[in-house]
C-alpha cells in the first residue's frame, strides 16, 4: 500500500522558515532533513508500506532514495499536489496514504490504524493540533477534491472534512498529533525527546548539534 511522504527540499532559507529565528537558516534546514530521516525510518518499519518520496522540486542529489520510489509533486498549491500524488498512487492500489515529514516520532500505530480504518471508510484524517492534518488516507480521489481549501489555517481540517462529506465520503479520524513549525513546537519536541516520551533519533542528534534555544540537551532514544 503506498505511503507517500511529502517533503520540501532542505534548502536553507526556504524550509521551516518560522524556525529560522531560533535555529538560523542552516539549522532549520538541518532539522528538516533530520525529521525527514526519522519519518522514513518509521515508514520502513511497516511491512505493508510501499514508501514513496514526493518532492515539490527535483530530488536533491544529497538525498539518497535507498531503493524507494521518488515522485515530483508538480505545480500548484498543496491541494493540487495532494490530489496529483494520491490519484497516481490510487491508480494501482485500492488505498493510499499521504503524510508530511515534519512530525518526528509519529507512532507507527497511527499508520496501522489508518490502514485498518480505510478497510471500512472512504477517507481517514490525522488531525494536527494547529488545525491542519498530519495524515490523509483515501480509497478514491475525484478530480478537484481539495480545490479551494485554505492551507496552513486553523480551520484547514474542518474545511477538508466538510469537502469530503460534500463528496459523499465516509470519514474516520485518528488521534491528534503535532507537527514542528513554530518555536513552541520546537520546545515541545525537545521536552518529549528529553523525557523519553518520543523516539526520533535523527532529530535528537540534530537538536544536540544545534544547541537549541531552550538550552536543553536531548538524547537519542
Amino acid at each position: 500500500m503506498p505511503v507517500c511522504i511529502f517533503v520540501k527540499p532542505f534548502v536553507a532559507g526556504q524550509v521551516k522558515t518560522r524556525l529560522i529565528p531560533s535555529l538560523g537558516a542552516d539549522g532549520a534546514a538541518e532539522l528538516a532533513e533530520a525529521m525527514y530521516q526519522d519519518t522514513r525510518a518509521m515508514v520502513r518499519r511497516i511491512p505493508w508500506a510501499r514508501e514513496i518520496l514526493t518532492f515539490a522540486a527535483p530530488l536533491p542529489k544529497t538525498v539518497a532514495k535507498n531503493g524507494c520510489e521518488a515522485w515530483l509533486q508538480g505545480e500548484g498549491d498543496l491541494g493540487a499536489r495532494l490530489e496529483r500524488i494520491l490519484r497516481r498512487a490510487l491508480s494501482n492500489s485500492a488505498m493510499a496514504i499521504a503524510i508530511g515529514s515534519d512530525s518526528p516520532g509519529l507512532p507507527v500505530q497511527r499508520l496501522e490504524q489508518a490502514r485498518s480504518l480505510l478497510q471500512r471508510n472512504d477517507a481517514v484524517l490525522g488531525p494536527c493540533e494547529d488545525g491542519g492534518f498530519y495524515l490523509v488516507g483515501l480509497r478514491r480521489c475525484p478530480p478537484g477534491l481539495f480545490d479551494g481549501i485554505g492551507w496552513s489555517q486553523q480551520d484547514t481540517l474542518s474545511q477538508t472534512i466538510a469537502r469530503l462529506q460534500e463528496s459523499g465520503f465516509k470519514i474516520s479520524l485518528l488521534e491528534p498529533w503535532f507537527d514542528v513549525d513554530r518555536p513552541d513546537d520546537l520546545d515541545r519536541l525537545c521536552s518529549l525527546i528529553a523525557s523519553g516520551q518520543l523516539a526520533a533519533p535523527h532529530t535528537a542528534e540534530a537538536l544536540n548539534r544545534l544547541k537549541t534555544p531552550m538550552d536543553r540537551e536531548v538524547r537519542a532514544t
